[in-house]
């Protein structure tokens, strides 16, 4: 038993030894920087569909507090991480239904689809400010699609 021990050991200190070795070996960049714009926790899986010649395009959004988006939608599945502070979503879908509303706050991530309409409220006391990733989006055109108020939900 001592053996296999010792040559399970042997084996472990190896690979880090060969890990650290190909880290100190790797290339350094040069003219390079990469700023975090947006992180957040999924709470589910989720997968998107993204068309040969659609754009997908990334922003920072900001709402201050008080402030709202108006209702809209996106021509693709949007990936929102809050980043700081807190937004009320109001949703539903384009066609007619339930008023769905949740709070969202930082290091939360959350979807918006296509055949929904939101409209997304800061309630908070600071300003909210998410990373905002849409896809889906025809080529060179917008991201947001404007709706008018459904009348029906309070956002």
């Amino acid at each position: 038993m001592a053996g296999k021990r010792t040559v399970l050991v042997a084996l472990v200190a190896a690979g880090l030894v060969l890990s650290a070795v190909a880290v100190a070996n790797a290339d350094p960049p040069s003219g390079f920087a990469s700023v975090l714009i947006g992180r957040g926790q999924a709470s589910r899986s989720f997968e998107v569909d993204q068309h040969k010649g659609n754009d997908v395009a990334v922003n920072q959004n900001t709402i201050q507090p008080g402030g709202f988006s108006g209702w809209h939608s996106h021509p693709g599945t949007t990936v929102i991480a809050v980043q700081s502070g807190q937004v009320r979503l109001f949703s539903e879908r384009i066609t007619g239904g339930q008023c769905r509303v949740r709070t969202y706050t930082a290091g939360q991530l959350f979807l918006e689809h296509p055949q929904n309409e939101y409209n997304a409220v800061n309630t908070g006391v600071e300003p909210e400010v998410a990373a905002v990733t849409f896809f889906n989006v025809p080529h060179g055109g917008s991201s947001r699609i404007e709706q008018t108020n459904p009348g029906n939900c309070p956002g």
